[in-house]
C-alpha cells in the first residue's frame, strides 16, 4: 500500500510542481497512445518516477486522468470566457464559435484528451455535452436576442443545441481529417447563423 497526500493538508510547493508534471505528461499520453493505453506505469516513466511516487500524489490512474482533464477544461474554459467576455449580443456567440475552434486547433493534445477521457470508463462527468454548456450559450442567446441582434422568436436552447452540435462536429473532422480547415469552418456557421438568426431592421 503505498502511502498518499493526507487529505485536507495543504499541498507543498514541491508537491504541487509534482502533480503538474504528472497531469502535463498524462495528457501527452492519453493524447498519444488513448485512454487505455495509458497506465500508471507508463506516466511514471514518462515522469521519471516511480509507480509508488505517482500513487502518492493520485490513487489511481482514473484519478490522474480525471486531474488532467480538469486542468484541460480549466484552460479551454479560461482562454473562451476572455474572448466571449469581452464582446456582447451576437458578436459574444461568435467569439464563442471562434475561440473554441481555435483552442482546439491549437492544442491538439487538449483535444485528445477531452475526447478520451470522456469516452472512457474515467468517472468524468463535466462533458462537453454536459447541461451547464447548453444553458451557458443559450443564455448568449438569449442576451443577443435581448440586444436586437436576434429575432425575438429565436429559441435560445434549441439553437445552443444546434450551435454546439455543429462545434463539435467540426472538432470531430479535425481528429479525423487534420487537413481540415477548421477556421474556415468556423466562419461558415458564424454567417450562417448571421443570415438565420439576424433581426430585420423592423424587429430591432
Amino acid at each position: 500500500m503505498s502511502a498518499q497526500v493526507p487529505v485536507g493538508r495543504p499541498l507543498t510547493i514541491t508537491e504541487q510542481a509534482r502533480r503538474a508534471q504528472l497531469i502535463g505528461v498524462t495528457i501527452d499520453l492519453v493524447a498519444e497512445h488513448g485512454y487505455p493505453g495509458t497506465s500508471l506505469a507508463r506516466i511514471a516513466e514518462a515522469a521519471g518516477i516511480s509507480k509508488a511516487a505517482v500513487l502518492y500524489h493520485f490513487p489511481s490512474k482514473d484519478a490522474v486522468v480525471r486531474a488532467a482533464y480538469g486542468s484541460v477544461l480549466e484552460s479551454l474554459t479560461a482562454y473562451v470566457g476572455a474572448e466571449v467576455g469581452a464582446r456582447s449580443g451576437a458578436a459574444a456567440i461568435e467569439a464563442y464559435i471562434r475561440s473554441l475552434v481555435a483552442y482546439t486547433r491549437h492544442h491538439p493534445a487538449h483535444t485528445r484528451m477531452i475526447v478520451e477521457a470522456i469516452a472512457g470508463e474515467t468517472g468524468v462527468d463535466d462533458t462537453p455535452h454536459a447541461a451547464s454548456r447548453r444553458d451557458s450559450v443559450a443564455g448568449l442567446i438569449d442576451a443577443a436576442r435581448a440586444s436586437g441582434d436576434y429575432r425575438p422568436d429565436v429559441d435560445p436552447r434549441a439553437t445552443a443545441v444546434i450551435v454546439n452540435g455543429a462545434v463539435d462536429a467540426i472538432v470531430a473532422e479535425s481528429l479525423t481529417d487534420p487537413g481540415f480547415d477548421t477556421a474556415h469552418a468556423a466562419e461558415e456557421l458564424v454567417t450562417m447563423l448571421r443570415r438565420a438568426l439576424g433581426a430585420t431592421d423592423g424587429e430591432r
